[in-house]
């Protein structure tokens, strides 16, 4: 299936890493969003289960090893241009802990790296990303302390 005008929406993954009040983030080398930072992400392949797909895409995006702790949101992305729709994407955020690896920009990013949420509410982040990270800055980031002290503990 296509990518621009589907047929259909695409079920994508997001990666959520957290880090001592940090996110992990990379900066997209392909649409939609090139050039703006975002969690790790892309498509779930036909076959592939949701927590496998994250942590793929944490390999393949940022050279880190990881394990799937569990879903924190669930996010639409729906580009319209010439009265269609250009890109509709079903976003699963997974929360994934880091085992290993060495961190790095892979193919589908130009950069990679942590920052602390509050700088990356600042930043040029993809309207999802950034919908996460005023999430987790708010009322929601408390149940994600809670997520992630246990999983980092």
């Amino acid at each position: 299936m296509p990518r621009e005008y589907p047929e259909a929406p695409i079920v994508g993954v997001g990666v959520v890493v957290l880090r001592d009040g940090e996110i992990l983030l990379v900066r997209r080398a392909n649409s939609p969003g090139a050039g703006k930072w975002s969690v790790p992400g892309g498509l779930l392949r036909l076959g592939e289960r949701l927590y496998e797909a994250a942590v793929r895409e944490l390999r393949e995006e940022t050279g880190l090893e990881g394990v799937a702790r569990g879903v924190v949101d669930v996010a639409e992305y729906i580009e319209e241009k010439g009265g269609r729709v250009r890109f509709h994407y079903v976003i699963v955020d997974v929360l994934v802990e880091p085992v290993g690896g060495k961190l790095r920009a892979g193919s589908d990013a130009l950069e990679a790296g942590f920052f602390p949420l509050k700088v990356a509410a600042g930043m040029d982040l993809t309207r999802n990303s950034r919908t996460l990270v005023e999430k987790l800055l708010s009322g929601r980031k408390a149940i994600l302390d809670v997520i992630s002290s246990r999983i980092y503990a």
